[in-house]
C-alpha cells in the first residue's frame, strides 16, 4: 500500500508541477494553521490542537520509557540474563556496523542533495543546510527507535523465559506484548514530535524543505536497516538449521554456534527492521498527505487546464492539515487506551488460567483497537470538519475506516494460513510426514499464493469502497479526490500503528525466549530449583515452562506474519 501511494504521489506531483519542471516538495508553503474550530461551543485554534498533540506525544514517550523500566526490573535468573546480554551485545555490534553504513550512505546522498539544491536549484545555502540537517534527523529517528526496540526486546526475552518457570501462561504472553507496546507508542511519538515541530516552529516557507529532508533521511535509514536486517536474519537462521541437520543437534542446543546469531537475527530482522520501517512509513505517509493537501485541496481546475486556488482554499487546506494531524495524535490515545482495556480484561480472564490460546488476547487487542479507532475517526471528523460541508466529515471518515478495518481483517486472513491451528498448516505438516521435502515446499507455496490472493482481493475491495466514496461530492473541496482517497486508506492502515508494531515485535521476544531457556540449560544446573524457590519464592516447573514457550513462539510467528502485510 505504501509503495502504491508513493508511486501515485510521484506522478501526481509531476502533473501539478508541470508549469515548473524544477519544483519539488521543498517549494511547498504551508497555510496559516491558526484557523479556528468550534468544538462543543468552544473556539479552538489549530495551533492549540497541534500544541496539545506535543503534550500527548511526550506523555506517550513517558509511557514507553516507563514500560521499559518495568520490564528491566522484572525478576530473571542470572543464567538467563547472561544469555540475553550476550544476544544484546551481538545485536549492538550489528547495529554499530549498520550505523557506519548509514554514515557512508548519508555522505553520498547528502552530497547529491547539496549539489542538486545548491547548484541546480540555486537555493540559499541556509535552506540547503536545513534539508541536510533534517535528513540527518530522519536517519537518527529511524536508528534510535530501532535501537530502543532492540534493547527492550533483549530484556524482555530473558524475563519471559524466566516467567514461564512459574507454571502460569499469562506472564509469558504479557511481557512480550508490553515490550511491543512500549516500542510502538514511543516510535509514533518520536515521529510525531518531529513533524508537529516543523508545523509549529518552522516558518511556512521553510517547512517544505524540512519535510523533504526528513522524508529522505528516515527512508534511507529504514531501507538499510530493514533490508540488511531481513537478509541477516535469514542467513543466520539457515546457518543454525544447517548445524542442526548436519550434526543432528537441537536447533537451540548450547553446542550449536549458530544459535546466538539466529537470536540476533530475530531482533535484526523482526525488531530493528520493522521498527525503523514503521518510523519511516508513518513519516513518509504524513509528508505525502501534507503534499497533496497543499497542492490539491482547496483547488479547482481552470479553463487553461491548470489548478487555481479557490477563494477560501487556504483555510480549507489549513483545516484539513490540522484534522489529519489530530487523527495522527489520537492514534496514540486510542492504541494505548485499547491496550490498557484489553490488558485489564485479559488479566481478569487469563491470569489464573493454567492453559489458554496465546493468540486470543492478541486477536482481541487488534480488533478492539480497530473498532475504537474507527469510532474515534468518525467522532473527531464530526467535531472538526462537519461545518465545512454537511457530508464531508463522514465521507472522509469512511475512507479512512476502510484502511483501519483492513488492519484487523488482514491479520484474520493471514491467520487462516499461518496459525498453528490452521488447516493449511496441518496440510503442510501432513505433506512433510508423507511426501518429503518436495511436497512440503509445494504445499507451502500453494498456501502462500492462496493467502496473497485473498488479501489482494480484500485490499482491492476496500480501495474500491474508498474510490467510489471519493466520487460523492469531494470534488468541490479538492482536485483529484480519488488520489486523496487512496492516501487516506494508507493513513487508515496506520491508524492502529502502535498495536501493529506491538504484535510484530511480539515475535522476536517469544522466539528468543525459547532459545534462552535452552541455552541457559537452567533445568540441568544442580540445585537450580532450590535456588529459584529460595530467591524468587516459587517452585520451578521446567517442563511446563518449556511447553508454554513453544506455544507462545508459535503465536509470535503467527502475529509476525499478520503484521507484515499491514
Amino acid at each position: 500500500m505504501k509503495k502504491i501511494v508513493g508511486v501515485l504521489g510521484v506522478f501526481f506531483a509531476a502533473a501539478l508541477f508541470a508549469k515548473n519542471l524544477w519544483a519539488s516538495e521543498a517549494d511547498l508553503v504551508l497555510p496559516d494553521l491558526s484557523v479556528t474550530f468550534n468544538v462543543f461551543g468552544t473556539v479552538i485554534k489549530g495551533t492549540t490542537i497541534l500544541g496539545s498533540g506535543l503534550v500527548v506525544c511526550v506523555l506517550g514517550m513517558l509511557f514507553g520509557l516507563l514500560e521499559f523500566t518495568k520490564i528491566k526490573k522484572l525478576p530473571v535468573h542470572r543464567t538467563m540474563s547472561k544469555v540475553s546480554e550476550l544476544i544484546y551485545t551481538t545485536c549492538k555490534t550489528y547495529l554499530i556496523q549498520q550505523g557506519k553504513l548509514l554514515i557512508v550512505l548519508e555522505a553520498i546522498i547528502g552530497s547529491t542533495i547539496f549539489y542538486y539544491f545548491l547548484a541546480l536549484r540555486h537555493f540559499e545555502l541556509t535552506r540547503v543546510l536545513t534539508i541536510l540537517a533534517w535528513s540527518v534527523l530522519g536517519i537518527l529517528g529511524s536508528y534510535s527507535v530501532a535501537w530502543f526496540g532492540m534493547r527492550i526486546n533483549t530484556l524482555a526475552n530473558s524475563r519471559t523465559a524466566f516467567a514461564s518457570l512459574a507454571g502460569k501462561p499469562y506472564p509469558v504472553m504479557d511481557i512480550p506484548l508490553r515490550s511491543g507496546m512500549s516500542i510502538g507508542v514511543l516510535l509514533i511519538c518520536v515521529e510525531l514530535i518531529m513533524m508537529i515541530s516543523i508545523l509549529l516552529f518552522v516558518s511556512p516557507e521553510n517547512a517544505g524543505a524540512c519535510f523533504i529532508g526528513f522524508a529522505i533521511g528516515e527512508s534511507l535509514g529504514a531501507s538499510a536497516l530493514r533490508i540488511c536486517g531481513g537478509i541477516f536474519t535469514k542467513i543466520a537462521d539457515i546457518g543454525s538449521d544447517l548445524m542442526k541437520i548436519v550434526f543432528k543437534i537441537k536447533e537451540d542446543d548450547a553446542r550449536n554456534p549458530g544459535v546466538i546469531a539466529d537470536c540476533t537475527g530475530d531482533n535484526a530482522g523482526d525488531s530493528v527492521g520493522p521498527t525503523a520501517d514503521g518510523f519511516e512509513t508513518y513519516g513518509v505517509t504524513g509528508v505525502a498527505l501534507i503534499t497533496f493537501i497543499i497542492l490539491a485541496v482547496g483547488m479547482e481546475m481552470g479553463a487553461d487546464g491548470y489548478l487555481s486556488l479557490q477563494p477560501s482554499g487556504l483555510e480549507v487546506q489549513a483545516r484539513m492539515l490540522v484534522w489529519i494531524f489530530a487523527m495522527r495524535i489520537l492514534m496514540i490515545v486510542t492504541s494505548t487506551g485499547s491496550y490498557m482495556l484489553n490488558g485489564a480484561v485479559s488479566r481478569a480472564i487469563y491470569s489464573k488460567s493454567d492453559k489458554f490460546n496465546f493468540e486470543a488476547p492478541l486477536t482481541h487487542l487488534v480488533w478492539l483497537t480497530s473498532l475504537i479507532s474507527i469510532l474515534v475517526t468518525f467522532t473527531v471528523s464530526f467535531l472538526l470538519i462537519s461545518d465545512m460541508g454537511p457530508n464531508l466529515w463522514w465521507r472522509l471518515a469512511t475512507i479512512i475506516s476502510c484502511g483501519t478495518i483492513a488492519g484487523a481483517l488482514i491479520p484474520e486472513f493471514t491467520k487462516i494460513f499461518t496459525s498453528s491451528k490452521s488447516k493449511h498448516v496441518k496440510e503442510i505438516v501432513t505433506a512433510s510426514r508423507e511426501g518429503g521435502a518436495s511436497l512440503t515446499i509445494l504445499s507451502g507455496l500453494v498456501a502462500g499464493n492462496f493467502s496473497a490472493f485473498w488479501k489482494g482481493l480484500l485490499i482491492v475491495a476496500l480501495m474500491a469502497i474508498a474510490y467510489f466514496t471519493s466520487l460523492i461530492g469531494l470534488e468541490q473541496f479538492m482536485a483529484y479526490p480519488a488520489v486523496f482517497a487512496f492516501g487516506l486508506v494508507a493513513f487508515g492502515f496506520l491508524g492502529m500503528g502502535p498495536v501493529t508494531i506491538a504484535v510484530d515485535s511480539y515475535g522476536p521476544v517469544t522466539d528468543n525466549a525459547q532459545s534462552i531457556f535452552e541455552l541457559s540449560r537452567i533445568s540441568e544446573i544442580p540445585g537450580a530449583s532450590e535456588e529459584i524457590k529460595r530467591e524468587f519464592g516459587f517452585t520451578a516447573n521446567f517442563a511446563q515452562g518449556k511447553r508454554f514457550l513453544e506455544e507462545n513462539d508459535s503465536a509470535g510467528n503467527t502475529f509476525k506474519a499478520t503484521a507484515k502485510p499491514v
